[in-house]
């Protein structure tokens, strides 16, 4: 490869990585804006440690783990290869080959472990408010460090998925539903917060206590999508990264309209947070397809996926589930939306394409539901996962952490 093609991959893919990277700030901002000030320094904790104890464990063996080269005869479902601990560059040099040599191996590992990381965070949202940190932060170790990597291998790794034709570009499937699907039995598991259901049944607001950072960090993420996406391209190649982030933005826009058209729809006010939450809607939506799409194909999945959130939104609710962020309704089900999306649009569209999207989804969604509930059942058998209601009402920051992230202002 040319000297000066492979520089300016490598750099794009050292700029993709930044802001992957910077998209965890991003996830804290807008979780600590959507909850109560009295567990922000709890939710800061638990992203800091998912960023630090993912790309540790990612380097030790997940990476190793996603694309080992399976052994022979494995199916390219377990029976992994893992020759080492810790990364180190092929035999050949220093260029991953499912790239085309298009860049480092160190910069491949890099950019790879900031997705593994944004699996946990998604489910960091959904429990907030009344998980034991211990609890979540061994589940985060199991999940990042085993569950991630095991389902990545099947598709990006090279395994059954990817033989099967699945498709998934940047992890609408991968990423987002892989820790949705976590989320989902996690707050299952633990229970709605104090307060969440009326003894009607009946839903209650719980507001956040900063919708401003809230806001700047959805901004962030769409930033950092730009990365998430557009480096998902793995390499510089113009046309491609440009459509890529062409059809990214059109998909959030679109989602952000069609989520708060529809509210206003059924509810009569113009509600920021489910703006907000119709763009990450269109985001993940646009995820898994963002390089097959025409602007026109974004839009529709991104407009479709802005409508999906308000149902989905609804739909937890009423099946008494606490999701203080959404993640549920966001990366879970716009996840599935974006997924099966790749068979009715794009290059890819027909039956065949679609039923091979809805099979990888059914076998990813059973694996993470039954992979979550056992390390999550185990954790409650024997550390219990969630806080004494005395913790849960004074605040996890001065239980779990003795602070407080605002000293002078009075708590919730």
């Amino acid at each position: 490869m040319d000297v000066g093609l492979f520089t300016a991959n490598n750099i794009w893919m050292m700029i993709a990585t930044a802001l992957v990277f910077f998209m965890h700030t991003g996830f804290s901002f807008l979780e600590i804006g959507l909850t109560r000030s009295k567990n922000t320094i709890n939710i800061l904790f638990k992203n800091i440690f998912i960023i630090t104890a993912g790309l540790l464990l990612y380097y030790a063996w997940g990476f190793n783990l996603m694309y080992p080269g399976f052994e022979e005869g494995s199916a390219g479902i377990f029976q992994f290869s893992m020759d080492s601990f810790g990364i180190a560059p092929p035999e050949n040099g220093m260029t991953p080959e499912y790239a085309d040599g298009g860049y480092t191996w160190w910069t491949d590992f890099l950019f790879q472990g900031m997705f593994a990381a944004t699996a946990a965070t998604i489910v960091s949202g959904a429990v907030a408010e009344r998980v034991k940190i211990g609890a979540f932060m061994v589940f985060t170790v199991f999940y990042v460090g085993l569950v991630y990597p095991i389902v990545g291998a099947w598709k990006w790794g090279g395994g059954f998925l990817d033989a099967w034709g699945f498709y998934d570009f940047a992890g609408s499937t991968l990423v987002h539903s892989v820790g949705g699907w976590a989320a989902l039995v996690a707050v299952a598991l633990l229970g709605p917060r104090i307060g969440k259901f009326g003894d009607d049944g009946k839903s209650k607001a719980i507001p956040g206590h900063s919708i401003p950072m809230a806001t700047a960090g959805v901004l962030i993420l769409w930033l950092g999508w730009f990365g998430f996406n557009g480096g998902s391209v793995l390499s510089a190649d113009p046309e491609l990264t440009s459509l890529v982030l062409v059809t990214t933005s059109l998909a959030a826009a679109a989602g952000g309209m069609g989520a708060v058209l529809l509210n206003y729809i059924l509810y009569k006010n113009l509600d920021l947070t489910m703006f907000l939450n119709g763009i990450l809607g269109g985001l993940v939506g646009i995820t898994a397809g963002a390089d097959l799409m025409s602007p026109n194909e974004a839009i529709i999945i991104g407009f479709l996926a802005g409508l999906i959130i308000v149902l989905g939104v609804a739909l937890v609710d009423k099946l008494k589930l606490d999701d203080p962020v959404g993640a549920v309704a966001v990366h879970l089900i716009c996840g599935i939306w974006g997924t099966l999306a790749v068979g009715i649009f794009g290059s890819k569209a027909g039956g065949g394409q679609f039923m091979t999207q809805l099979y990888g989804v059914l076998i990813v969604g059973a694996f993470c539901i039954v992979c979550s509930l056992i390390i999550l059942s185990a954790l409650k058998a024997i550390m219990g996962i969630r806080v004494s209601k005395e913790e849960e009402v004074e605040g996890l920051d001065i239980h779990e952490h003795g602070m407080d992230a605002y000293p002078d202002f009075t708590n919730d």
